[in-house]
């Protein structure tokens, strides 16, 4: 061995070794009305300040595989992500009884709002989050739950939702929107009518909120969700293309807004 390379060697020996940033992922017990939740929380190591908070909620399935992969996605771009828990620690692939969990869920529009409020404060709450600096994105189910959380003029700086239910919100719910709004809408969604979409869209222009509405061609209800062909819905199937598109419209929306 030469003295160069020795002391090479030596030199590489006692050089501090960088640490390896990681993604962190951990269950998050709380309680709402005396329902016992579990949500999930990513977010990646090797901030050292705090970070911008997004809330995730899921589908009405249930917090699952899908919503906690969306949240690992959000981590990786470097937020601090929670998918919250609507239902209790319950999950499921059968359509009914999706719709008997969600429609108990919307039947009282005080306590949906309440129960979404009660993840957005679990994410606040992290002292790695910036809780002046707090977004919300749902599918489906989730995404008309973020749009109520507007509705009920909660100080978030922006909403995301993909092909979730639009309720045209009343006048007065209107007016207290208080955040920008991203709706990523499947132009081939049965679920809702056009009609509907238009209402939606005139009833936040004349409450002057800062919104924006992208349509994807042939894309159905569910399309960002790989196994939506798999409940054996015809009106639900992923599509690749709309699934990339909104995603990258969303990142740009939430880059805009999340300083």
């Amino acid at each position: 061995m030469t003295f160069r390379t020795a002391a090479l060697t030596v030199l590489l020996a006692l050089a501090p070794v960088a640490t390896q940033a990681k993604l962190v992922t951990k269950e998050v017990p709380y309680e709402h009305d005396g329902t016992k939740l579990v949500g999930y929380l990513a977010y990646d190591d090797k901030y050292d300040t705090p970070r911008p908070g997004v809330l995730v909620v899921h589908e009405w399935w249930g917090l699952n595989d899908y919503a906690r992969k969306r949240t690992e996605m959000l981590a990786e771009l470097g937020y601090v992500a929670f998918a919250l828990d609507m239902y209790g620690e319950k999950v499921t692939q059968h359509p009914k009884e999706a719709g008997e969990w969600s429609g108990a869920i919307r039947s009282n529009v005080k306590q949906w709002r309440e129960r979404a409020l009660s993840g957005l404060n679990v994410l606040t709450a992290q002292d790695n989050v910036d809780s002046e600096n707090v977004a919300a994105i749902g599918y489906c189910f989730g995404g008309s739950t973020v749009l109520q959380m507007a509705f009920a003029g909660e100080k978030l700086k922006a909403v995301v939702t993909f092909h979730g239910g639009l309720v045209v919100p009343s006048e007065e719910e209107a007016d207290d929107i208080e955040t920008a709004v991203l709706v990523c809408h499947g132009a081939s969604d049965s679920f809702i009518p056009e009609k509907t979409a238009q209402e939606f869209r005139e009833a936040l222009t004349k409450a002057d909120v800062d919104w924006m509405m992208v349509y994807y061609a042939n894309a159905k209800h569910g399309f960002t969700n790989p196994g939506a062909d798999d409940y054996g819905l015809p009106p639900l199937a992923y599509n690749k293309k709309a699934d990339k598109r909104s995603w990258t419209d969303m990142k740009s929306f939430l880059k805009e807004k999340l300083k």
